[in-house]
């Protein structure tokens, strides 16, 4: 029997993290193990607990969830963290995504919602509420007028961003380049920041726009790769 997915449930308000607990209290395959009320709170937590999912408010005392998501996700990477909060505004859904949530669900969703999106993150997938996938998508398909950053990037960084634009994973990067996990994650990472872009889509996207891959030129080198 495989274990259950660990929770840390971090909100300011009490009856919301007693309402969400009672309601993971009866899902099978799920266990809270703990709880914070600030952002301070939650970077101690997941310090000491190391849970495989944690749900993260945003606005809170002493320490908001976006810094309390980028110092959790600078000091534990392999953290997945669910955005739990009644705010839809742009100026909190990409901060929170580039601070490094996998996820970002609103509180008016349905529990199912709630327990849906839990076991997507644990598998480290994204799991985005329908309005903030419009958002994203709007963000990829008309993004805001942003200065490039003068930093170019580097000719590991261009050929792991071209993999990015095909669609492999991070394990699958490291594979083919014959380089670590971690290592990948650094360049996705710093790919990223000087792009000033959000998503691994938004750079796919971007390398495409830019003419850095083709994918009708892929699919013909694998066809004439395979027929070799």
């Amino acid at each position: 029997m495989s274990q259950a997915i660990r929770v840390l449930i971090v909100d300011d308000h009490t009856i919301v993290r007693k309402g969400i607990r009672a309601l993971l209290a009866e899902i099978a395959g799920i266990e809270v193990v703990g709880e914070a009320d600030n952002g301070q709170e939650a970077v101690a937590q997941a310090e000491t607990l190391y849970p495989d999912v944690i749900l993260m408010d945003l606005a809170m005392p002493k320490m908001d969830g976006i810094e309390a998501t980028r110092q959790i996700k600078a000091s534990q990477p392999e953290s997945r963290i669910l955005v739990m909060t009644s705010f839809a505004a742009d100026d909190k859904v990409f901060p929170a995504i580039k601070a490094g949530a996998l996820g970002y669900l609103l509180k008016e969703s349905a529990p199912e919602d709630l327990v849906q999106a839990i076991r997507q993150i644990h598998r480290g997938e994204s799991s985005l509420h329908p309005t903030i996938a419009r958002k994203v998508l709007q963000e990829i398909t008309h993004p805001a007028d942003r200065p490039r950053t003068p930093d170019p990037l580097t000719e590991r960084e261009a050929e792991v961003l071209r993999l990015v634009a095909q669609g492999l994973s991070n394990q699958d990067i490291a594979r083919r380049l014959n380089i670590s996990d971690p290592t990948v994650r650094t360049h996705v990472s710093n790919i990223l920041s000087k792009l000033h872009l959000a998503t691994r889509i938004q750079a796919a996207l971007y390398a495409l726009r830019e003419g850095l891959v083709s994918l009708e030129a892929d699919a013909e080198r694998d066809a004439s790769g395979e027929e070799g």
